[in-house]
């Protein structure tokens, strides 16, 4: 079975192995790459999706999104974690492309009514684009096949947040687009720090992809080396977590995680901005702001090892096959 995917992303670094993973696993249809604020610039973003799909020759359309987000403040680009241009050491070159002449936007709009029902929104930046669209044209949400969010954070498993103690950074840059999104009638599967912390890219297991999978390994090895100083420097560890590729892997394979179900709603002001809330117990209560949205998914475990694995058999395969 192939899934066509439109990847909205804001291209930085755990970005650009979720790209790479959608475009060599053969089960992916990557129909097109729509950017957003957030790791990078805009302007840097595109850039980089952009140069990505010139280097390794992607049919996949690009088309640039939104610049800010609904309402709050912008938080600026994390150039703490992806650099200065979203990319870590690594800087885009020369790009001769250009993107789609539509916004984001628009683009996931016109596409999900051209292919009603088939085509899965995977998303590993702000939600802003996703917002945008069904603003526009709320029947996407009944055209859509699903919606797979890397973002969030539920306190399972320990993870409660990573830009702030209890907000996920995805999240936190947009939190009204993120809570209009959860709160839409469409099937929304929410993939955040709660499984993707329980997954780790080590230094070893990047060296070896450097070793084993051609080009694409390379890159994503000299692209990984920002990253991994401030894992090393900041969080402690010999590697990162595996944040953006896990969205993917549940396109390709759900039964790597185990979901739990209930409305989401997103804390939008206050120090708790950002935080997601999921009510899954099901209990009454007079004053219920959960009550009467559809149940959306999120995930609380996965199989980590499984996970790797599919990681770097996909990665590998192509690599050796350029």
């Amino acid at each position: 079975m192939t899934h066509k995917i439109i990847l909205d992303t804001d291209p930085g670094i755990d970005d650009a192995m979720a790209i790479l993973f959608a475009e060599a696993h053969p089960a992916i249809e990557l129909l097109a790459i729509t950017t957003v604020f957030g790791n990078a610039t805009i302007e840097n973003g595109t850039r980089n999706a952009l140069w990505l799909k010139q280097k390794y020759g992607m049919q996949a359309d690009v088309a640039q999104g939104a610049a800010a987000p609904l309402r709050r403040d912008p938080v600026g680009p994390t150039t703490v974690v992806h650099g200065p241009t979203g990319f870590g050491d690594v800087q885009a070159g020369a790009v001769t492309l250009t993107p789609d002449p539509r916004p984001a936007w628009q683009y996931i709009v016109e596409t999900v009514k051209a292919h009603p029902g088939e085509i899965t929104l995977v998303t590993i930046g702000p939600l802003t684009n996703l917002a945008l669209a069904l603003e526009a044209a709320p029947e996407v949400a009944a055209l859509v096949k699903q919606v797979v969010v890397m973002g969030g954070a539920f306190g399972v498993n320990g993870h409660r947040g990573n830009v702030t103690p209890y907000a996920e950074a995805n999240i936190h840059d947009d939190p009204e687009a993120a809570d209009r999104v959860f709160t839409a009638d469409w099937p929304v599967v929410i993939i955040g720090l709660d499984v993707t912390q329980q997954s780790f890219f080590s230094s070893a297991y990047l060296d070896a992809l450097r070793d084993q999978a051609g080009e694409p390994g390379r890159f994503l090895w000299d692209v990984s080396r920002f990253y991994l100083r401030f894992y090393s420097e900041r969080v402690g560890l010999d590697g990162c977590h595996v944040h953006d590729p896990s969205a993917i892997a549940y396109v390709i394979d759900p039964s790597l995680f185990t979901l739990r179900e209930g409305p989401v709603r997103v804390v939008d002001s206050g120090p708790a901005i950002g935080h997601t809330l999921q009510k899954f117990d099901g209990k009454a209560h007079p004053h219920d702001g959960w009550a009467g949205y559809p149940a959306q998914r999120v995930g609380v475990a996965v199989r980590d090892q499984a996970l790797l694995a599919l990681y770097r058999d996909t990665l590998t395969a192509w690599g050796r096959g350029r």
